[in-house]
């Protein structure tokens, strides 16, 4: 059960109703941790600004998701795991390519580097090496790219946290953070 109320249609002002009707018309749901992040309606709007702007960027969609599976994985949300498992697979990713992100890698050398470089960043809270941010340009990353690695570690720290600290019910496929060995 969530540590912090969860808002739906029975407990939502008008504001927050607002936020969850238009999540509710582009999802077709409204994901548990959104319903948790609509305690603040500014913070939801926030997040989904950022969410909005992060999805316009040069990184595919594919990238992304690798992203959000290693960090998940690396700072042990278990709602995220999950939700970025279901996610993953939507976009095209195979069941051992989700394992290979969760384990900080990938089966595509280029997007292995874009993994190890996010997990580097939100290991020494940005604090990199050069030696690292050599390695991801040298990969074939550009400077813009290597901004919305960045852009997408923050993004899915925090969520990772709200998901921790909320300890938001599941509302997908649940995932063990446990990895297959």
């Amino acid at each position: 059960m969530s540590r912090i109320n969860v808002i739906d249609t029975h407990n939502a002002n008008a504001e927050q109703q607002e936020l969850l009707d238009a999540i509710q018309s582009q999802l077709g749901m409204v994901p548990n941790f959104l319903k948790i992040f609509a305690n603040s309606p500014s913070a939801l709007r926030a997040f989904l600004g950022l969410h909005s702007i992060a999805g316009e960027g040069s990184l595919d969609e594919q990238t992304r998701e690798r992203i959000a599976l290693a960090l998940a994985q690396q700072n042990a949300c278990q709602y995220c795991v999950s939700a970025h498992t279901a996610i993953g697979r939507k976009v095209g990713l195979s069941d051992s390519e989700i394992d290979a992100n969760r384990a900080g890698s990938s089966e595509d050398a280029k997007a292995a580097a874009a993994v190890k470089f996010a997990q580097a960043l939100a290991e020494h809270s940005g604090d990199i090496t050069t030696a690292e941010l050599l390695e991801v340009r040298a990969a074939g990353y550009s400077e813009s790219d290597i901004v919305e690695i960045i852009t997408h570690v923050g993004m899915n720290t925090l969520t990772n946290i709200l998901g921790k600290a909320s300890r938001v019910d599941i509302d997908f496929p649940k995932v063990d953070l446990q990895l297959a060995l």
